[in-house]
């Protein structure tokens, strides 16, 4: 069940980000997000027209993916923490809409649109867009929001069961994770949340064998389509010339993994 009610400081749970090193605010389990993102990513998939399997773009995006995960899976286990990763069982499909975006679920579901790929422009920009999406879900960035947001209206989570049962609890999921909420609007993540997934996805980019360089000339490509409103991937991210400053500023480590053609 679900309980209403403050909680208490005592009853805080935190855990720390194996690769970050971060403590988190975590009061809902990996288990628990992956479970409901599993049911909301099928019903998206069925409601919206996904792009043939033999559409030269969609071969591209499920390659881009898959070489994405293999880095960030030998990534975690390179630190010690393979189990991190439990539960994943990745999924790449390419969408067929004008939207400018791209996102990642718990347990590895992923959506590219066919309205990104005018910006991207190739392939190596595409791997350092999903190494960005994907890394907000392995750090589990929309757990922790979630738990900020269960947590400041008091609610309390008692087991597994009652996330996915409660309206209040699974409405406050949608927000976050839902592909038809508008991301930024209702629960913007913040700046710490998006270096950490420009950090990382530049390393898992550069694992997966794609020049993280690319960064730069795709984020200022995005940041020149101007417009009252920006592209849902824009909308909740740092200013261009602060992103892009501190793109370089990571570059140098970035480029360590970045061994082309082993």
């Amino acid at each position: 069940m679900v309980l209403a009610g403050a909680l208490l400081s005592a009853g805080f749970s935190c855990a720390r980000n194996p690769i970050t090193g971060r403590r988190q605010l975590s009061l809902v389990s990996e288990g628990q997000v992956q479970g409901m993102a599993l049911t909301e990513y099928q019903k998206f998939l069925t409601s919206n027209p996904v792009a043939a399997p033999s559409d030269p773009n969609t071969i591209m995006v499920k390659r881009v993916g898959q070489r994405i995960a293999d880095a960030i899976g030998r990534y975690y286990s390179a630190h010690g923490s393979p189990d991190a990763l439990k539960g994943y069982s990745w999924e790449f499909n390419l969408v067929v809409s004008k939207e400018v975006n791209a996102w990642c679920m718990p347990g590895g579901k992923v959506v590219v649109y066919t309205g990104l790929l005018p910006l991207t422009q190739n392939e190596t920009a595409l791997a350092i867009v999903l190494g960005h999406e994907i890394t907000h879900a392995v750090a589990g960035h929309g757990r922790e929001r979630m738990s900020e947001q269960l947590l400041a209206q008091g609610i309390q989570v008692a087991g597994d069961v009652a996330l996915g049962s409660d309206p209040t609890t699974v409405g406050i999921f949608d927000q976050v994770y839902a592909p038809t909420a508008q991301v930024g609007v209702l629960l913007p993540y913040s700046r710490k949340f998006e270096y950490e997934a420009d950090h990382y996805g530049l390393i898992f980019a550069a694992m997966a064998g794609y020049d993280p360089r690319e960064a730069i000339p795709f984020w200022k490509r995005m940041a020149s389509m101007g417009g009252e409103k920006p592209p849902v991937l824009l909308s909740d991210h740092p200013a261009d010339a602060d992103r892009i400053a501190k793109l370089e500023a990571l570059m140098p480590e970035a480029l360590t993994y970045y061994h082309p053609g082993q």
